[in-house]
C-alpha cells in the first residue's frame, strides 16, 4: 500500500477516534480518559511490534532518533490532553476541524525546520483548511 491508501486510513480512524473519544469522555475527567486511551495505545503498539518481529531494531536507534522520538511522544501527550478536553468541553463536529488546523501547522514546521516548500499551492491548500476549519467552528 502506498502514503495515500495509510494517510486515508489514517483519517477515518482519526474520524472514528473524535467519537469514541466524545462517547467515552462524558462524566470522566478528560487526562483520566486521556491516560486510558494512551494505555491502550501502547499496548496496541508493542503488540504489532512484537507480532512483527521490528523489537530487535530498539537497539539501533540513534541518541538523536531517541531524543527525537522521545520530543514527539511529548508532543502528542500535550496534543491528546488538550484534544481529549476540547471534547469534553466542546461538539465533537466543531472540535475535529479545528484539531485539523495542526496541517498548517505542519506546512509551515515543515517550510521551517525541514526546508520542504511552500508554494503557492501549500498556501492555498493551507489556506482553505483555515477557511474551512472556521466556516465549521462556528456556531
Amino acid at each position: 500500500m502506498n502514503w495515500l491508501l495509510w494517510s486515508l486510513l489514517s483519517a477515518g480512524f482519526a474520524g472514528a477516534t473524535a467519537i469514541l473519544a466524545k462517547i467515552g469522555v462524558k462524566g470522566v475527567d478528560s487526562n483520566l480518559a486521556t491516560a486510558v486511551r494512551t494505555g491502550v495505545v501502547l499496548i496496541f503498539s508493542w503488540v504489532v511490534v512484537v507480532a512483527t518481529g521490528q523489537a530487535g531494531a530498539l537497539t539501533a536507534f540513534s541518541r538523536r532518533t531517541w531524543v527525537f522520538l522521545i520530543l514527539s511522544g511529548l508532543a502528542t501527550g500535550l496534543s491528546w490532553l488538550c484534544y481529549f478536553r476540547a471534547l469534553q468541553l466542546g461538539e465533537a463536529a466543531r472540535v475535529a476541524p479545528i484539531d485539523k488546523l495542526s496541517v498548517v501547522f505542519v506546512l509551515l514546521f515543515a517550510a521551517l525546520f525541514l526546508g520542504e516548500a511552500l508554494t503557492w499551492k501549500t498556501g492555498l491548500g493551507g489556506g482553505l483548511i483555515v477557511a474551512g476549519a472556521i466556516v465549521l467552528a462556528l456556531k
